[in-house]
């Protein structure tokens, strides 16, 4: 959520992969799943990011719109299947199968693939129409379980959450009151954290609870027959389903829509905006290495600018803006 943070506590992109994957290998073990393929899907699931996060994808997609726009999640398929070039033998990093389709559609079927995904379900073959495997599923209920938690610490870190109105919704207040019946006499500062690991642990063993009777219902003995179910198996039961909800609903209001990261979005848009108009307009001002393998015509060569500034982190965007089009003020502390 935050911007080149210059504070060194805020989460990343990496920070939030690594808890995500902490989440779901847990998940997958108490499961009997397949951990190594779980914990590959959640470590990558999140690679094909533009930098700036969300706010940098919706500025990417709509500076490309006219060449297929951009989607973060078919760009990590196409990071990891033909911009990561490391074996001279062939393009990608020659993962599995099941961690590419599991990557596709962790967040369930997609309907309207985007262009990129539509190239690599066309030399892959990912059914992008049915369900994922088990592993996908629990990576993406693991994703939510981080992010929903880990932003509540970041926002109360940044002042960008009133912890008494936090600690007033459902979700959080049932957690509230578990830890301070535990440790009565424990300060604030010392309460929050165990907060934080509480709700972790309570969505964790919903998911479980939930996902283990739902696997018991239907039976299913093999990964081609929990993708014919048509439905998911992993998720939350109905009760935490409705409390997490409330809580996104909640964490938008307040964290995700506050009117400073909504001053940051917009600077931010207008960063990776320009920096597509200038590398259209004036090829020259790409580095050596993708300048010589510029396609000559669109899309193609949209697509292709767009992958360079996609593999940008937040600093290197910003310096790169100033130095083809001018100098830019991010506001203080994001």
């Amino acid at each position: 959520m935050f911007v080149a943070p210059d504070g060194d506590h805020f989460r990343v992109r990496l920070t939030h992969s690594l808890e995500v994957a902490q989440i779901a290998r847990t998940m997958a073990r108490a499961l009997g799943l397949n951990e190594d393929l779980t914990e590959a899907i959640a470590l990558a699931h999140d690679i094909g990011h533009p930098p700036f996060g969300h706010a940098g994808e919706e500025a990417l997609a709509a500076a490309v719109a006219d060449a297929g726009g951009f989607d973060h999640n078919a760009q990590t398929l196409r990071v990891l299947t033909r911009l990561e070039t490391p074996y001279p033998s062939f393009d990608g990093l020659n993962l599995t199968w099941e961690t590419l389709e599991g990557l596709a559609k962790h967040n369930g079927p997609v309907g309207d693939p985007s262009w990129a995904l539509r190239e690599a379900d066309a030399e892959i073959g990912l059914d992008l129409a049915g369900w994922p495997s088990l592993e996908a599923q629990v990576a993406a209920v693991a994703d939510d379980v981080a992010y929903d938690n880990h932003d509540i610490d970041d926002g109360l870190r940044a002042g960008l959450i009133d912890f008494d109105e936090l600690i007033e919704q459902p979700l959080v207040a049932e957690g509230w009151r578990a830890v301070t019946a535990r440790y009565p006499d424990a300060p604030r500062e010392r309460l929050v954290p165990e907060l934080i690991r509480e709700q972790i642990g309570r969505m964790v063993g919903d998911v479980l609870e939930e996902t283990r009777a739902r696997v018991g219902r239907c039976r299913p003995e093999s990964a081609a027959e929990v993708r014919a179910l048509g439905r998911a198996l992993a998720g939350f039961s109905p009760a935490m389903e409705a409390g997490e909800r409330a809580l996104k609903a909640y964490m938008y209001a307040r964290f995700y829509h506050n009117p400073l990261q909504k001053e940051v979005a917009a600077k931010v848009g207008r960063i990776v905006s320009g920096l597509v108009a200038a590398y259209r307009d004036d090829a020259t001002l790409l580095p050596e290495r993708w300048r010589a393998r510029l396609p000559q015509d669109d899309p193609e060569r949209a697509r292709h600018i767009a992958d360079f500034i996609a593999g940008m982190t937040d600093r290197y965007a910003i310096a790169r803006y100033r130095e083809a089009i001018g100098q830019v003020t991010m506001p203080e502390g994001f």
